[in-house]
């Protein structure tokens, strides 16, 4: 029996990519995303590659909605969440307000709880299965064009190496793929592929950029004085 992939907020960048990569590697694809027709485009787009896949719409903010693609996918083997903080307002840390801040944990932070919440039982059972959570640079760095997003990234890196701590040493692998590049800078072939060695290595976390570089990237953006 194939192992299956739930690709959670799967976009059509590097969800796809992701999809691909793991359909290469002989994984039945679920694709968990809002856009019914989008979806089932990308199903008929992966059979033609070969690669087996199924559409599970569901608004990942909706946890009712969102338990129940995951439960209709059946037995997940790999979890990969990636929404992406794009699917919410996102402010600067100085207009950060609740409602701001609430938008984003509720795409980012709630919905990946739920997720684990719905697959890790079953892992936990077999004693195998992988979650990997996608956070991007203002997980780590200080960024304050993306401070309502960072606080969610921040939040959501913190509790999987968190879970990773915790359920490790049960067969149940957790780690972060942390991307400092603009995906439109990324071959998102290469980007696909540092999930499947995340799977392969059960390592907590990979970085895809470069945070010095980045750094001083966003230090040439910022005023002298500001």
């Amino acid at each position: 029996m194939p192992r299956t992939i739930a690709v959670v907020g799967a976009g059509p960048g590097l969800g796809l990519a992701v999809a691909r990569a793991f359909g290469r590697e002989g994984f039945h694809v679920g694709l968990i995303a809002r856009d019914a027709a989008r979806l089932a485009a990308d199903v008929t787009t992966l059979a033609a590659e070969g690669v087996t896949a199924s559409a599970h719409p569901a608004d990942i903010r909706d946890r009712t909605a969102l338990r129940a693609a995951l439960e209709r996918l059946g037995p997940v083997d790999v979890l990969e969440f990636s929404p992406g903080p794009q699917g919410a307002p996102i402010t600067t840390a100085e207009a950060t307000t609740v409602e701001s801040a609430t938008a984003q944990f509720e795409l980012n932070v709630l919905g990946a709880i739920v997720a684990a919440d719905t697959v890790l039982p079953a892992m936990l059972a077999r004693g195998a299965g992988t979650l990997i959570f996608t956070t991007g640079a203002s997980s780590i760095l200080p960024i304050g064009i993306l401070g309502s997003a960072g606080l969610a990234m921040a939040a959501l890196r913190n509790w999987a190496l968190s879970l990773h701590e915790q359920l490790a040493s049960r067969g149940v692998h957790v780690g972060t793929v942390t991307i400092a590049t603009g995906l439109a800078e990324s071959n998102l072939t290469e980007v696909a592929a540092q999930y499947v060695a995340m799977w392969r290595s059960a390592t907590p976390e990979h970085l895809i950029g470069d945070l010095d570089d980045l750094r001083a990237r966003l230090a040439a953006l910022t005023p002298a004085g500001g």
